[in-house]
C-alpha cells in the first residue's frame, strides 16, 4: 500500500487505471489536522474509494480514509471525514466546468509527501470506462506480459 520510511510516502489508487479513463491530471494540497499528517506520514491511509465534489466553489475530498493516530488522544480526527482540496482557482473553475458534462468525475490518484513536507494528492478528471474497454486493457496487458517472458 505504501512506504513506510520518511518521505517516500506514495499510497496509489491502483484500480482507478482500471475503472476510469483520464481526462486531465491535477496535483492538489490538502487542508488536513495535526494527528491525520501524521498518520498520513506512517502511510496509514487509502484512497481507492475516494471521490471530489464541489461544495460552496470548493473542491472536497471526500470517502477517503486515514486511519486515526495510534498516540492521539481525544484530539484524534474520523477516518473518513471529508477534507477541502486546495487548487489555483483558475483549475478549480476549469474543473467545475467540465464536471457539467455527462458521466465525469474526479477522482484521486495518488497522496504523497512532497519535497518541502507538505500533503499532496493527484487527482483526475475522469470517464468511467465500459466493460468492452476494460477487456480490451486487459488483452493489452496480457500480450505486454507474454512479450515480456518470451524476451527474457
Amino acid at each position: 500500500m505504501a512506504n513506510s520510511t520518511p518521505n517516500t510516502i506514495d499510497i496509489k489508487n491502483r484500480q482507478a487505471s482500471f475503472e476510469y479513463a483520464f481526462l486531465d491530471k491535477f496535483i492538489a494540497g490538502l487542508v488536513l489536522t495535526g494527528t491525520e499528517i501524521k498518520s498520513l506520514r506512517m502511510g496509514k491511509a487509502n484512497i481507492t474509494d475516494g471521490f471530489c465534489v464541489f461544495e460552496n466553489d470548493e473542491l472536497i475530498l471526500r470517502n477517503v480514509q486515514i486511519n486515526e493516530y495510534d498516540k492521539g488522544t481525544y484530539y484524534n480526527h474520523a477516518p473518513k471525514r471529508d477534507r477541502k482540496l486546495l487548487l489555483k482557482r483558475s483549475e478549480l473553475r476549469k474543473l467545475q466546468n467540465k464536471l457539467k458534462d455527462q458521466g465525469l468525475t474526479i477522482i484521486p490518484l495518488r497522496m504523497f509527501i512532497s519535497e518541502k513536507g507538505w500533503a499532496k494528492i493527484e487527482i483526475a478528471l475522469a470517464k468511467g470506462k465500459k466493460t468492452f474497454d476494460k477487456r480490451e486493457d486487459i488483452k493489452k496487458r496480457d500480450v505486454e506480459r507474454e512479450t515480456a517472458r518470451k524476451f527474457k
